[in-house]
Formats: C-alpha cells, structure tokens, sequence
C-alpha cells in the first residue's frame, strides 16, 4: 500500500484514486498502520477498500480497512463472499465516475503543514439532503500540490 502511494507522487491527474482488496493483515510491512494512515490523508487519494478474508483467518483486520477508507474519504466493503468482488468493483467504478469534486483555499493563504479539519453538508432541490462523503481535513501542503 505504501508504494502504491508513494506511485501516486508521480500523478499527472488531479484526482488520485486506489482500490485495495485485502484482508487488512499485516504480514511483512515496513510501515506502521499509523504511518500508513498519514500517509494516506497526506496523498490527497481517494482510497477504497475491498476486505476478502474467511472468518477464521487469524490475521484478518477489517478495522484497518475501514480506517484507510475513512480517512481518505473512500469507502470500505466487505463482500459476503468471493462472488460479490466483481459486483463490488463496479460499484466502486460508478461511485467515482458519479462523484463532484469541491475545492476550497482558506483566505489567509499562509502555508503551513498542519492538520486542518473540515465538514462538508450539502442539500438538493427541495432541500433535499444529499450523500456527502469526505475526508475529515486536510494537511494545506499536500492539497497545495493537487
């Protein structure tokens, strides 16, 4: 996972998107899940996760999932089974082709590497609320480079 961030350095595009299927374990990893989660909220990515895993299996972390998807803003799934992976992944391909994106500088345009919390609500014709899902802020420097 943590490559695969560190790939998205390279980005052309604005909008930077993963989708990782795992169990959650962590077998081999040079990073703590901490380390992982800052580096996540820090890459400005979407993250989107798909837990496949028996339930006996010792090493499973769904939590962890959950975490990385939140963090980011992205989702997590856990499919009942191997044959609702595919159903999954193309649901996770509408979600983000149906998605707007939001954009916002704060207007003392000092730089720093802080934490800065958000909340986004949004309603439709009627008042109508709306499904909003974010991540909950921002660190100003990894959004400047975006």
């Amino acid at each position: 996972m943590a490559v695969a961030i560190q790939h998205l350095e390279r980005a052309t595009r604005q909008k930077k998107v993963l989708v990782l299927v795992s169990d959650g374990g962590d077998n081999a990893s040079r990073h703590s899940l901490g380390q992982l989660l800052e580096m996540a909220d820090k890459s400005g990515a979407l993250i989107y996760t798909v837990g496949v895993y028996d339930e006996d299996q010792e090493d499973r972390d769904p939590g962890a999932l959950k975490r990385l998807a939140k963090v980011t803003g992205g989702q997590a799934f856990i499919p009942n089974g191997i044959n609702e992976v595919t159903g999954t992944c193309l649901g996770i391909a509408r979600d983000i082709r149906s998605q707007y994106t939001l954009g916002y500088f704060p207007k003392h345009g000092v730089q720093d590497s802080a934490y800065h919390k958000i909340s986004v609500e949004a309603s439709g014709q009627g008042r109508r609320r709306l499904q909003v899902r974010t991540r909950t802020g921002y660190y100003e420097a990894a959004a400047r480079k975006q």
